[in-house]
């Protein structure tokens, strides 16, 4: 793989079909050390893949549903769910949901507009990609 290419993953994450990535794509956990443990610094704090971690994130997920684009060195943050037929502009943090067939961009990402231009449009997309 190209470094161009790197895509790092660093939580739990589902991702589903036909989902495009941009260079340097990062998903990563919110809460992957236990930084509130009174008089432990946080280099040796419990960190979320240890058997006995109990704190906030176990539980935390990434979700990106079917027909997603994410651009260029965008982070999206453990705990979100990137809706169906979305875009995530180049450059931008992804700390909330994502609604359906929409673009978002920025830090932290925004909703921009939607990507279709009205519901009859999203029907028919729909009604092509999952024709079965």
């Amino acid at each position: 793989m190209w470094a161009k290419d790197f895509i790092e993953i660093g939580c739990n994450t589902k991702i589903g079909n036909n989902v495009i990535f941009g260079s340097y794509v990062s998903l990563l956990g919110r809460y992957d050390h236990h930084y509130q443990q009174i008089g432990v610094p946080i280099r040796k704090a419990s960190q979320i893949r240890d058997e006995e971690y109990d704190w906030k994130g176990i539980n935390s997920n990434v979700i990106i549903e079917d027909d997603f684009w994410v651009g260029h060195r965008t982070i999206i943050l453990s705990g979100v769910k990137i809706g169906r037929g979305s875009i995530i502009a180049a450059g931008s943090v992804v700390t909330k949901n994502v609604e359906n067939y929409s673009i978002y961009g920025g830090v932290h990402a925004k909703k921009i507009t939607d990507r279709f231009e009205n519901s009859n449009d999203i029907t028919k997309h729909e009604e092509i990609i999952y024709k079965k």
